[in-house]
């Protein structure tokens, strides 16, 4: 198991509160003001946290690496339905 660093353990703790309850989140990314509706955290292939969201008014679905993240805040009055896109096969 890896260990996980103080900031990087609280950054998952916000983002999974966050996608349980289906908040948007803000948060500064780089310079630049970002909200997102958060769907899931995993691990780049650099073995980098990052977190996957659909930036709000948008169909863009990014990911955000944990390092480049600060300033986060859970918006408590929205929440969101996620959009899941739907195959339909032909039998």
């Amino acid at each position: 198991m890896v260990k996980l660093k103080r900031s990087e353990q609280m950054k998952t703790d916000i983002f999974i509160q966050a996608i349980r309850k289906r908040n948007y989140l803000q948060f500064l990314y780089g310079l630049e003001l970002i909200d997102i509706e958060p769907y899931y955290i995993a691990r780049n292939k650099f073995g980098r946290k990052i977190i996957y969201g659909r930036v709000k008014n948008t169909n863009e679905v990014r990911k955000f690496e944990y390092n480049k993240i600060a300033n986060i805040r859970i918006v408590n009055s929205f929440r969101f339905s996620p959009v899941i896109p739907i195959n339909t096969f032909a039998s």
